[in-house]
């Protein structure tokens, strides 16, 4: 098992798929929620020989199941934040350092070492959770920055305002992540010009605010802001990877990251490239749990490899992680 650990945050896009057969052969055998869904499909290893045939679990399962391998016991449960009346996901991760590593080596391949960065998070009700994947995340990298002026703001948005003048003129490299709704919250009262600011909204709306385009969302913050782009981190509880927007919400994945689409009217057919469907993720750092996840999340996966995310099933409960629509 270790030689698959090793493989997964290495596998290249020719070993993607040999990598996923041995993962879902792995998680058939030892998760036994997903095995039972696996065998109401009649699907097994013996007959699943491509990518295209494995069954992805509904997401909702991790509402309603414990989903663990066998022989492994949770070092950290993390939990959706959701919304009042709804229930919240639970994720059990057996191996912390697995999604460490994920999602360390994500930000290196897309924005560089960590310790070059000042980070700056404003994850005000996430805070008030200590079961939050993203403020793990963000506390993890708070501390591999190793930056003095890195840290948690909750409500305060004077002092993080005060605390972006100094930065602006430091000539430091300056990430500002932030759950939508307190970005949107500290635009509306401030507006600060820092061009080279690095603003990444997480999503994050949880019913606060009338719904907004990601448009609309994204241009209100590059005002605020001073900045001509908005970063955006593509990310939820049940998954131990994230995608990464440097802009328009175009989306980029680490190798061991994949997003196909489903028709939306046959739940078990994959669409081609560039057709707006229901997301389907494929997170190989999910090792000990399940990898294979159908999402309620519209998007459109592009003939490049990056993907957008338009929005949300109708008839599919509201996630606090997505509820901008395009």
């Amino acid at each position: 098992m270790s030689s698959l650990r090793h493989k997964i945050l290495s596998v290249t896009d020719s070993t993607f798929e040999e990598t996923a057969l041995e993962v879902f052969a792995f998680q058939y055998e030892n998760v036994k929620v997903y095995r039972q869904y696996c065998d109401s499909l009649k699907q097994n290893p013996a007959n699943v020989k491509s990518v295209a045939q494995i069954p992805f679990l509904p997401v909702e399962f991790f509402k309603t199941h414990g989903i663990i391998a066998d022989g492994k016991t949770s070092a950290k449960t993390f939990e959706s934040s959701g919304t009042t009346g709804q229930i919240s996901s639970k994720h059990q991760v057996a191996d912390l350092s697995l999604y460490e590593d994920s999602f360390l080596k994500c930000f290196q391949q897309f924005y560089g070492d960590i310790n070059q960065y000042v980070v700056i998070a404003l994850l005000p009700s996430y805070l008030e959770r200590n079961n939050s994947s993203l403020v793990y995340m963000a506390k993890d990298l708070i501390e591999r920055s190793g930056q003095n002026a890195s840290g948690f703001f909750l409500n305060e948005f004077d002092k993080l305002y005060d605390w972006l003048d100094v930065l602006k003129t430091s000539k430091r490299k300056v990430i500002l992540l932030g759950v939508t709704f307190a970005l949107l919250d500290f635009a509306a009262q401030y507006k600060i010009d820092f061009p080279d600011l690095i603003v990444m909204e997480t999503g994050g709306m949880k019913g606060r605010r009338e719904e907004l385009t990601r448009e609309e969302v994204h241009l209100q913050l590059k005002n605020s802001f001073g900045v001509k782009q908005i970063h955006s981190e593509y990310g939820m509880t049940e998954l131990l990877s994230q995608a990464y927007s440097k802009g328009d919400g175009v989306f980029q994945l680490p190798p061991w990251l994949k997003i196909f689409t489903r028709d939306m009217y046959d739940p078990l057919r994959l669409q081609e490239e560039n057709k707006i469907g229901v997301i389907n993720v494929i997170d190989l750092a999910n090792l000990y749990s399940c990898s294979f996840i159908a999402t309620g999340d519209l998007g459109k996966v592009n003939f490049n490899g990056t993907f957008e995310v338009l929005g949300r099933m109708a008839d599919t409960e509201v996630r606090g992680c997505n509820l901008m629509v395009v």
